[in-house]
C-alpha cells in the first residue's frame, strides 16, 4: 500500500480535494460502465430506466411491481410507462400473483433474456478488463467501499440480491 496521500495510509484524512477526485472518478466510470449498453438501448428506442428493469427482472423473476419499484426507487408512474413499452415489445410478461391477485409477477421473455444477456455482457467485460487491470486486493476495496455508500434499504436489497442463486 502506498504512504502517500494518493494510496491507502490517510484514508481517514481524507481532503476535500482527494474526495473530489473520487467523486469525479465515479462519474467518469459510471459513463463508461453505461456507455456500451446506452447503444445497444439506443436502437431500441429505450433509456436507462428500461436497461435497470430488465435487469433486476432478469436477476429475480418473478419479482413483483412493488419489490421492483422499491429497488429502482422511481414513481409507480414511472415504471409502469416502462413495463407498459417492455410488455408491448415483448421481452417481458406480467403475471396476476398466485398469492395475491393485486400483484403483478414479473418474468422476461426468451426475447427479453437475450436482450439481458447483450447488455450484461457489454458490462461484464467492461469490469472484467478493470478487475483484471487493478488486481483482486484492489476489487475486494472496490466493493467495500460501494456497498459502504449504500444507504441502509438500498444495502438490504444488495443483500438479497448477492444472496439469490439466480
Amino acid at each position: 500500500m502506498a504512504d502517500g496521500p494518493e494510496g491507502g495510509q490517510a484514508l481517514l484524512f481524507l481532503t476535500d480535494d482527494q474526495l473530489r477526485k473520487g467523486i469525479e472518478a465515479m462519474f467518469f466510470a459510471y459513463r463508461g460502465f453505461t456507455a456500451d449498453p446506452d447503444r445497444i438501448l439506443a436502437d431500441l428506442a429505450y433509456g436507462r430506466a428500461h436497461h435497470r428493469a430488465i435487469h433486476f427482472i432478469g436477476r429475480s423473476p418473478g419479482t413483483t411491481v412493488n419489490n421492483l419499484l422499491s429497488i429502482l426507487g422511481v414513481t409507480k408512474q414511472s415504471l409502469n410507462r416502462v413495463l407498459r413499452t417492455l410488455i408491448e415489445d415483448g421481452l417481458v410478461i406480467s403475471e396476476v400473483g398466485k398469492t395475491d391477485k393485486r400483484e403483478r409477477n414479473l418474468y422476461l421473455t426468451e426475447q427479453g433474456r437475450a436482450l439481458e444477456q447483450r447488455l450484461s455482457d457489454a458490462q461484464r467485460d467492461r469490469m472484467r478488463a478493470a478487475y483484471r487491470a487493478a488486481g483482486p486486493e484492489a476489487v475486494a476495496g472496490f466493493r467495500q467501499v460501494l456497498e459502504a455508500m449504500m444507504d441502509e434499504d438500498l444495502h438490504r436489497h444488495y443483500r438479497a440480491m448477492k444472496d439469490a442463486k439466480v
